[in-house]
């Protein structure tokens, strides 16, 4: 009896469905923040900022989302899992994705070539053209105020 009681309040924390595309997204937006070698404020306050107004979350939920996300990030080898619940949406949603991801690079006014890169493979594994990765840069780049 004892056993059962220490368990039940040795649960982990209830996660979130580790197929479910907004989990994976913000894997992919965490991941790029930290490309270039460092997570700036700017960027962690934009992925926040991008899932709350995607999703619409609230700061809670929004949080824990980014929490697991960075773990789940840790744990990655690549891309695979987190492209494959992707894909599964329709191509309005990953334009959306690319979207974001581009918020995220340009949150600190500084496209870093690695994140460029990402950003560039990841849309191709989600089936969205280099046309629309490269018109979503050029309008989230012009569209960030000056440092």
């Amino acid at each position: 009896m004892f056993e059962a009681i220490t368990r039940l309040f040795n649960r982990p924390e209830a996660t979130l469905d580790k197929n479910d595309p907004k989990l994976s997204v913000a894997a992919l937006l965490v991941h790029l923040a930290a490309v270039d070698g460092q997570m700036k404020d700017a960027e962690r306050n934009a992925i926040k900022g991008v899932l709350q107004d995607h999703y619409g979350l609230d700061e809670p939920s929004v949080d824990k989302l980014v929490k697991e996300a960075a773990v789940r990030d840790a744990e990655s080898v690549d891309f695979y899992s987190f492209t494959s619940a992707i894909t599964q949406l329709e191509m309005p949603d990953r334009i959306e994705i690319v979207r974001m991801m581009w918020m995220v690079v340009f949150a600190d006014k500084n496209n870093h070539e690695l994140e460029d890169n990402m950003v560039w493979r990841i849309a191709e594994l989600i089936g969205v053209s280099s046309r629309d990765r490269t018109v979503l840069r050029n309008q989230i780049g012009k569209a960030q105020p000056e440092a």
